[in-house]
């Protein structure tokens, strides 16, 4: 099933290149896995403890389903849901646009594009830096800043976003630049030049 939550690449629009793709750095799993861990401990200590008491049979019984259930909602909401919210968030670079894919059920999605990023910043503390992790600001024009946490190699992923701003900056300086020079050449339609003016006076005579 997490095999086929990769990002769909039918949303792309022709010749549309992707530079990068990367789903949330595992740290962001590390709060819910912890507290799946707590959550089974005691449910290993409250079966330890049903289980040697002097109850009878079918007490116990309903209160090791208690136990088995609220562990089983734990495994669901702890484990399941934060791996599939990780596995279906998508951070994309093309040479086009940035995309942010998220959610399970209900999916949302930012799209910026490339032309329109006015700065690029990064983020991230001691344990981000040790994680090789941190936070993507990108400012675009006439939009609030996007902050984007959990990025993998956070400083990778920013030059690679700075360097195709500025490839996209510089087609746009310089529009011109591969047209034929002897299109400059061509005179402009209703204009003469100076010698044809001359030529011509000297036919009329």
């Amino acid at each position: 099933m997490l095999g086929r939550m990769a990002y769909p690449r039918e949303n792309l629009a022709p010749g549309e290149r992707v530079v990068l793709h990367r789903h949330p750095h595992w740290k962001c799993l590390l709060g819910p896995f912890l507290l799946f861990a707590i959550v089974t401990a005691a449910a290993g200590v409250l079966i330890g403890v049903i289980t040697s008491s002097s109850l009878r049979s079918t007490p116990q019984t309903v209160l090791l389903i208690a136990v088995a259930v609220v562990w089983a909602a734990g495994f669901c909401w702890y484990f399941i849901r934060p791996l599939l919210a990780w596995k279906t968030t998508h951070f994309v670079l093309t040479d086009r646009r940035v995309m942010f894919r998220n959610g399970i059920v209900t999916r949302s999605g930012i799209d910026i594009p490339i032309r329109r990023i006015n700065t690029v910043e990064f983020r991230h503390g001691l344990v981000d830096r040790m994680l090789r992790t941190g936070t993507l600001v990108i400012e675009s024009a006439s939009d609030e800043p996007l902050s984007f946490d959990d990025i993998p190699q956070v400083e990778r992923v920013h030059a690679l976003l700075y360097h195709e701003v500025l490839d996209v900056h510089d087609d746009e300086d310089h529009p011109l630049e591969g047209r034929r020079r002897d299109s400059y050449d061509q005179p402009v339609a209703g204009t003469a030049h100076p010698g044809d003016r001359a030529d011509r006076g000297g036919r009329d005579r």
